[in-house]
């Protein structure tokens, strides 16, 4: 009896001490000295390459570099689709994603995400010539709606009554260059990334409907920083190092850079629709 209560015994405190290692084995990304971030390098100007330098920049990648200096740690980006980023950070391959992400109710149950660095609304390009026949928002059903799948664009489309036409992290160019052809009618996204795309694309035939900006329940919150719920402690230095550099202007000239407006405020624009966006819309086929 003694013989089997000492094996007993042993085989109970092993057992406590492998499960002490492996609660203790997963460290935080903040005791890290490199970083990994997620991001698509194909949104301009959130995450892009240089048409020059071939360099992956934009917005979200050079506040995640400011971030990183702050902290005093590298940075190593890998480009995935969107649903590619949020699996990325949820399996441990990446710290944290960036890419113009909405902080939104859906969002906050499964990752821990920073305070906003961007503030928006949102609006929908359609074609010069005719308005791809949108007119008014009972006029997108049966439309086809060009994005990505999965995303909060796509849900809405989707719950509109819209055929959805979904891409794997392609780049603007790719569809504008559907919209224009008619193999989409029109496409919804943040306000300044549009404004931007056709900015740099002026020759489209593509325009924004000045009447049809909006929000949903699922962007009101602003632009943050997705990371892992498991890791607290770099959502709190990540969450420290962006107030001091929304404080100092950092992040405010960068927004100037690449999108010609300050972004870290609250814009100002009349918004004609407020959209809650129902739970059984996927934006996918």
């Amino acid at each position: 009896m003694h013989k089997w209560w000492k094996i007993i015994t042993g085989v109970l405190v092993l057992g406590l001490v492998v499960g002490g290692l492996t609660a203790c084995g997963k460290k935080s990304a903040a005791s890290k000295n490199t970083l990994v971030v997620a991001t698509s390098g194909t949104l301009y100007p959130t995450s892009y390459h240089d048409s020059k330098t071939k360099k992956l920049t934009g917005y979200d990648v050079e506040v995640v570099r400011a971030i990183a200096k702050k902290l005093h740690k590298k940075v190593v980006f890998k480009e995935y689709s969107v649903d590619g980023m949020l699996t990325a950070v949820k399996t441990g391959k990446a710290d944290m994603a960036v890419d113009d992400f909405a902080i939104s109710p859906t969002r906050k149950k499964k990752f821990a995400m920073s305070i906003a660095f961007k503030h928006s609304f949102n609006s929908i390009i359609v074609r010069s010539s005719d308005n791809s026949g949108i007119n008014s928002w009972a006029d997108l059903k049966d439309k086809k709606a060009g994005g990505e799948a999965g995303t909060n664009y796509q849900r809405l489309a989707q719950q509109l009554g819209a055929k959805l036409v979904n891409y794997d992290n392609v780049s603007n160019d790719v569809y504008l260059r559907d919209l224009q052809d008619g193999k989409t009618d029109f496409i919804m996204n943040d306000y300044y990334l549009q404004k931007l795309a056709l900015a740099a694309n002026p020759n489209s035939g593509l325009k924004i409907m000045p009447n049809m900006y909006f929000t949903t329940n699922e962007d009101g919150s602003g632009e943050g920083i997705i990371m892992s719920k498991d890791d607290p402690k770099l959502t709190k230095e990540v969450n420290s190092a962006l107030k001091t550099l929304l404080k100092d202007g950092t992040i405010k000239k960068l927004a100037m850079k690449f999108y010609g407006a300050d972004v870290t405020k609250q814009p100002s624009e009349h918004i004609s629709k407020h959209f809650t966006i129902s739970s059984k819309y996927t934006g996918r086929n």
